[in-house]
C-alpha cells in the first residue's frame, strides 16, 4: 500500500515559490493543496500561472489570508517564501497550528528570532527545515567522500566562495532585496547564507571560533529603511587553524564557486549554488606538481573530474525535487530531523557575527 502523500501550503507569492510548484509537482510523494495571499487575487493569479506550466490535478485553491491557509486540516506541511522581516510572525503561526515549516533563508532577522522559531516547531512536534537546495544535491555524498579521502584532497587547510549576481537598477527600485524593512540582510542574508553553508558542512558543522566581516557597498532606498549590504566579504577562523573566507555580492556577474584547499590538493566547484544546465553535476579534483629541471620551472596541473547524473533543474531527481522529497518523507514518517534546524540556527549565528564586525569596522568577533 503506498504512503498518503504530504500535503503543502505556500504562504505567499514569491518568485521562487515558482521552482518549488513544480518541486512539489516532481517529488513523488508532495501534493500542493493551497496557496495564500494577502490578496485573493494576487493567489489565484499565481496559481493560473504556474498551471499554465506545470499543471496539477487537482488545482491548488486560493486562500485570501495566510491565517485562511493555516486553518485548513487537508494541510501538512508549509513552505514560506515571505519576506525575512515578516517571517519570524508566520513561522510561529505556523507551529502553533500544527504544521512543519520549510523556511526560505535567510531564515530570520537574527538567531535569537531563529531559536524562537526553533522552539516553537520543537513544542508542537513539527518539522523545520531552510530551503537550501544544493544541501540536498547527490553532489554533496561525493564531495563528502573525496574531501574524507586523506590521499585526495588531505587535511582541509582552506575554504573560499563567492555567490554574486549584477542587479538591475529597477532591482534596487522593487525588489524586496534591497529594502531595510523587508530584507535587512541584503545580499548577506540571500546570497551569504549559501556561502556560510558551504564552509559549515565542508567543517562537517563546526562553528568557527572568530568572524571578521566588512561591508563593501550597500544601498538605501530612500524610503526611510536602513541601508541594506550590496556588496559583502567575510572570513571565519576555525579551530586548528582552518580558515574559510566568502564574498557576495549585488554588484558583480553571476559567479557562484566554491573551492577547498588541504595538505595533498584542492576541489573547486564552479556552480554549487545553482547547477548549471545540463545531466551531470560536478566538480574537479587538482593535485598540481611544480617540478625544476635546470632552467625549466613547470607547473603540472594533474586534474580529475567528479560527477553524477542529476539534472540541473525542474526534473524528479533535481536538487529543489530531492529537498521537497526528503522534507515530505520526514513529515510522513512521523519521525523528525532537529538537525535540519540546528544547521540553520548555525548558519544564522555566523551571519550575524559576520555583520556585528561589519558594523564595528572588521573587528574579530567570537562566534560562541
Amino acid at each position: 500500500m503506498s504512503q498518503a502523500p504530504c500535503r503543502w501550503g505556500i504562504l505567499g507569492t514569491a518568485n521562487i515559490a515558482r521552482k518549488n510548484w513544480k518541486a512539489i509537482r516532481n517529488a513523488g510523494n508532495s501534493a500542493l493543496v493551497a496557496v495564500a495571499s494577502r490578496d485573493p487575487g494576487r493567489a489565484q493569479r499565481f496559481i493560473e500561472a504556474c498551471q499554465a506550466e506545470a499543471p496539477l490535478t487537482p488545482a491548488p485553491v486560493a486562500c485570501g489570508g495566510y491565517e485562511e491557509l493555516l486553518g485548513r486540516r487537508d494541510i501538512d506541511a508549509v513552505y514560506v517564501p515571505l519576506p525575512t522581516g515578516v517571517r519570524k510572525e508566520w513561522v510561529l503561526r505556523a507551529a502553533e497550528a500544527g504544521k512543519h515549516v520549510l523556511c526560505e533563508k535567510p531564515c530570520a532577522v537574527s538567531g535569537g528570532d531563529l531559536r524562537a522559531m526553533l522552539d516553537a516547531c520543537q513544542q508542537h512536534r513539527v518539522q523545520f527545515m531552510d530551503g537550501v537546495m544544493f544541501m540536498h544535491s547527490r553532489r554533496l555524498p561525493l564531495l563528502r567522500q573525496v574531501l574524507d579521502d586523506p590521499q585526495t584532497v588531505g587535511t582541509v587547510r582552506r575554504i573560499a566562495s563567492q555567490f554574486s549576481f549584477k542587479a538591475s537598477e529597477d532591482f534596487y527600485r522593487q525588489n524586496i532585496r534591497a529594502s531595510g524593512d523587508l530584507e535587512p540582510l541584503g545580499c548577506l542574508g540571500d546570497l551569504g547564507w549559501y556561502n556560510v553553508r558551504f564552509s559549515l558542512w565542508v567543517m562537517n558543522q563546526q562553528l568557527p571560533e572568530r568572524v571578521t566581516g566588512r561591508i563593501l557597498d550597500e544601498h538605501a532606498r530612500g524610503d526611510g529603511g536602513a541601508p541594506v549590504p550590496v556588496e559583502f566579504c567575510g572570513e571565519l577562523l576555525f579551530a586548528g587553524g582552518v580558515s574559510a573566507s566568502f564574498y557576495c555580492s549585488f554588484r558583480a556577474e553571476n559567479h557562484q564557486w566554491a573551492s577547498v584547499s588541504g595538505t595533498q590538493g584542492y576541489l573547486t566547484v564552479p556552480d554549487f549554488v545553482v547547477p548549471f544546465f545540463g545531466c551531470e553535476v560536478g566538480f574537479e579534483v587538482n593535485c598540481p606538481m611544480f617540478r625544476v629541471r635546470g632552467c625549466d620551472f613547470n607547473m603540472e596541473s594533474h586534474p580529475r573530474r567528479f560527477a553524477v547524473h542529476e539534472y540541473s533543474s525542474g526534473v524528479p531527481d533535481s536538487q529543489e525535487a530531492n529537498m521537497i522529497r526528503t522534507f515530505a518523507r520526514i513529515v510522513t514518517s512521523g519521525q523528525l530531523e532537529p538537525q535540519w534546524g540546528e544547521i540553520a540556527l548555525k548558519t544564522q549565528q555566523v551571519l550575524d557575527a559576520c555583520l556585528r564586525s561589519a558594523r564595528e569596522e572588521g573587528r574579530l568577533v567570537n562566534t560562541f
